[in-house]
């Protein structure tokens, strides 16, 4: 039996991050992890944040730091519309640090001034995400 695969393509406002087959796509859905195999149903679904698995054959997966966004399943295709995702291998891990840091911060100064901290619980949520997804390699 010929080995089955699914067309995939991880796309932010940036760029093309990834246009190959797959064995399996599992993906940060906001009510838990969805997960795709060839001849899926269709299906659309919101991403959290979380970590994007790539299974390229057996024994090889990609890892992806993924910050919210959309996927949706054809029964040959899945398409990840992300508004951020990044490679584990492509992880600055010191930067990811510094802004982890700087997040938390701001949450704080924006907390005793009485002001707005959205922005800074995304930028830490964001932050964390890619050190926790970081390790994968």
């Amino acid at each position: 039996m010929a080995d089955k695969f699914v067309m995939c393509e991880v796309v932010t406002p940036e760029r093309v991050l990834y246009s190959g087959n797959v064995k399996m796509v599992v993906a940060p859905g906001i009510e838990g992890e969805v997960g795709v195999l060839p001849l899926h149903a269709p299906l659309v679904a919101v991403l959290g944040v979380g970590e994007l698995r790539l299974k390229l054959d057996e024994n090889k997966y990609e890892y992806v730091a993924v910050h919210k966004g959309y996927i949706q399943v054809l029964e040959d295709k899945v398409i990840i519309l992300a508004n951020f995702a990044e490679f584990a291998s492509e992880i600055d891990v010191e930067r990811a640090k510094k802004a982890k840091e700087g997040a938390a911060k701001e949450i704080i100064e924006a907390q005793k001034k009485g002001e707005d901290y959205y922005k800074a619980q995304i930028d830490l949520e964001k932050a964390e995400n890619r050190l926790r997804i970081s390790k994968r390699i």
